[in-house]
């Protein structure tokens, strides 16, 4: 298990981390969320003693990590795949690392097998490909069979079969009563590996549930609409309390109309619905709409009323 309370880290002026509380419990894949330069990295440098906070504390099993007897036995970590000496082997690098905690070449093996590299065990890191050093990290990372890893960014550099493959492992750590912290931008990954959420923005904690009430809260009341006449009906939905932000041309979100109204408004005006649906939403959707202040440029445009021109060339 991994505790936060009230952990802030400052460098200089900046706050990168802002008294932030949670739990990390084990048995469930908590993702990790967050914008660039949200906090992300510095909470999980923080809880591997890397980094020093500047006020409160992270647990892990219920003490500072530094003061573990076994480190590598009791938390598995990935933060930068290129960290080898890429004048060694897969193989001596796991063997060097393993001396340091009494793990021998059967289990090196053993895990080289796991993250399928016993063919290139033989093979300087420097000539591995971004998925083989992901590989290769991982492995390192369940070396000494810890009971608690923080991944961050695991599937970079994999291909599908690679991503399929993580994605089994990580349900079967948890399924072992293993706490599993995972920090990826790929939504529709950690859409289907990951059980709890904990999202970050400039260094607080924006949200901290199951990930299944993550979408279902942030998707109430939202209707897509695609129609040609886009650029027409989108102002005719502006109203107070209701948010329209364009997706795609001719494809706008509405929030704060229902289905009907829209369909009936749009009837009165003679225009054209493709389609009118309420959003059953998902996790990428959910993000954005959480995060869209917590980012220094936004990717969606939302169509309010008094920008009447920039909302019609946005929906059209």
């Amino acid at each position: 298990m991994i505790e936060l309370h009230q952990l802030t880290k400052r460098y200089g002026d900046k706050v990168a981390v802002d008294g932030i509380s949670a739990t990390i419990p084990p048995g469930v894949v908590t993702g990790f969320l967050g914008p660039n330069g949200a906090g992300k990295s510095t909470t999980m440098r923080v809880v591997l003693g890397l980094d020093r906070p500047t006020s409160g504390v992270a647990l892990v099993n219920g003490r500072p990590y530094v003061d573990s007897r076994a480190p590598l036995a009791e938390v598995g970590a990935l933060l930068d795949a290129k960290g080898t000496d890429g004048g060694r082997t897969a193989r001596n690098h796991l063997l060097a690392l393993g001396a340091t905690v009494g793990v021998g070449p059967r289990r090196v093996d053993e895990v080289l097998g796991t993250v399928g590299l016993s063919h290139v065990a033989g093979k300087r890191t420097r000539e591995f490909s971004l998925g083989m050093g992901q590989r290769l990290g991982i492995a390192a990372a369940l070396l000494a069979d810890p009971t608690v890893l923080l991944l961050d960014e695991p599937v970079n550099g994999l291909d599908l079969d690679g991503i399929q493959w993580i994605r089994a492992l990580l349900a079967e750590l948890a399924a072992e009563g293993r706490t599993v912290l995972l920090s990826s931008h790929l939504m529709s990954e950690l859409e289907l590996v990951a059980d709890h959420l904990l999202v970050i923005g400039r260094g607080r904690i924006l949200a901290d549930m199951p990930i299944a009430e993550f979408i279902a809260n942030a998707s109430v009341g939202t209707v897509v609409v695609a129609s040609p006449d886009a650029a027409t009906l989108a102002p005719l939905l502006a109203g107070d309390g209701v948010t329209l932000t364009s997706t795609e041309a001719g494809t706008f979100e509405v929030r704060g109309r229902a289905a009907d109204e829209i369909g009936d408004i749009a009837a009165a005006h003679g225009l054209r619905l493709h389609q009118l649906a309420t959003h059953t939403g998902s996790l990428e959707s959910a993000y954005m709409a959480l995060t869209r202040d917590e980012v220094e440029y936004a990717g969606a445009v939302e169509l309010h009323a008094p920008h009447a021109g920039t909302a019609q060339r946005s929906a059209a």
